[in-house]
C-alpha cells in the first residue's frame, strides 16, 4: 500500500431504507440518477469516484477548493430534481469532506483520512456539507460560500470528538424542512428545569423591582437621603470601600432620616385604624 494527501469526499442518502421498504425499483432508479449525478460533476471538478455500497458513495479530489465547490453544486442539483417530486419521495443526501492523510491500494482509498470523512458526513444535515478545519483553512478564503463553525462532536462511543464546518448553502440548494427543523431547534435555548432556583442575575432584579416601587412612593426627603446614601456608597466603593469610615459617617445621618420617616408613617398609619 502506498499513502497519499488527499480530499476525501463522503456522501450518504438520509432514510435509504425507509425509501427502499416503500418502493424498492424507484428508490434504486432515483439513486443510480443522482449517483450519475455526482459521478458528472466530480469529472468537471477533478475528481473520481472511488467506491459505492448501499447509497454511500466515495470520491477524491486533488484539490480541496474543487471538493467543496463540487460538493455546493452536487446539492443545488439533487435539491433542483426533489422539489420537483412529493416529499415521501425525496432522497437527500449528507456530504462530508476530509483533507487527510490515506492508504491506496489499486483504486480503493483507507485509513483514517477516509474515516473523518465518514464520521463528518454522519452529521451534516441532509442537503448539507460539513468539512473538516484542514479543508475549511484551504477553501473559507478562495470561495464565495460562507461557513459557520459547528462545534466539536462526539459521533460514536469510542472515538474521538471531531470538530467541523457547516458550508453554508442558500438558495435552491437549502436544506430541506428536516434539516431546517434541526436547525431551528438547535439554534432554540433550553427551558431551565423546573428543580432550579432562579440564578444571582434573576434574584438581582427582583430585588430592584421590589427597591423601585418601594422608592417610588417615598416622599421627596427620604428619596433624597436614600440618593446621597448611593452617592456615598459610589465613591467609597471606587477609593476606599464601604467598610471605611468616609462611607459610614456621612451615610449615618441619611440613614437616621430614612428610618425615622418610615416610623412616623407606620405611626400615621395605626391611627388611622
Amino acid at each position: 500500500m502506498k499513502r497519499k494527501l488527499t480530499t476525501v469526499f463522503c456522501a450518504d442518502a438520509q432514510n435509504y431504507g425507509r425509501l427502499m421498504a416503500r418502493n424498492e425499483r424507484d428508490t434504486l432508479e432515483r439513486l443510480n440518477r443522482y449517483r450519475s449525478i455526482m459521478e458528472s460533476h466530480f469529472a468537471s471538478h477533478e475528481g473520481r469516484m472511488v467506491n459505492t455500497w448501499g447509497d454511500a458513495i466515495i470520491a477524491e479530489f486533488t484539490s480541496v477548493v474543487e471538493a467543496v465547490r463540487c460538493a455546493v453544486e452536487i446539492q443545488d442539483a439533487i435539491g433542483a430534481e426533489n422539489r420537483s417530486l412529493p416529499d415521501s419521495d425525496q432522497m437527500w443526501f449528507r456530504i462530508g469532506i476530509n483533507l487527510g492523510d490515506v492508504m491506496s491500494e489499486g483504486d480503493d482509498i483507507y485509513g483514517d483520512g477516509v474515516n473523518v470523512a465518514s464520521r463528518l458526513e454522519a452529521i451534516a444535515e441532509p442537503g448539507g456539507v460539513m468539512v473538516s478545519p484542514s479543508v475549511y483553512e484551504f477553501a473559507h478564503k478562495q470561495l464565495a460560500v460562507g461557513f459557520d463553525f459547528a462545534g466539536t462532536r462526539q459521533v460514536k462511543d469510542g472515538e474521538d470528538p471531531i470538530t467541523a464546518y457547516r458550508v453554508r448553502i442558500g438558495g435552491s440548494n437549502a436544506p430541506p424542512p428536516e434539516a431546517e427543523t434541526f436547525q431551528q431547534f438547535a439554534a432554540t435555548p433550553k427551558v431551565k428545569p423546573e428543580h432550579e432556583g432562579p440564578t444571582a442575575w434573576e434574584k438581582m432584579q427582583v430585588w430592584y423591582e421590589r427597591f423601585r416601587g418601594w422608592f417610588d412612593v417615598q416622599d421627596r426627603k427620604v428619596r433624597f437621603s436614600v440618593m446621597m446614601i448611593g452617592f456615598f456608597f459610589a465613591i467609597n466603593l471606587f477609593f476606599s470601600g464601604i467598610a471605611t469610615p468616609w462611607f459610614i459617617f456621612p451615610s449615618a445621618p441619611f440613614l437616621f432620616h430614612i428610618l425615622l420617616r418610615r416610623r412616623k408613617s407606620d405611626g400615621k398609619k395605626a391611627n388611622s385604624r
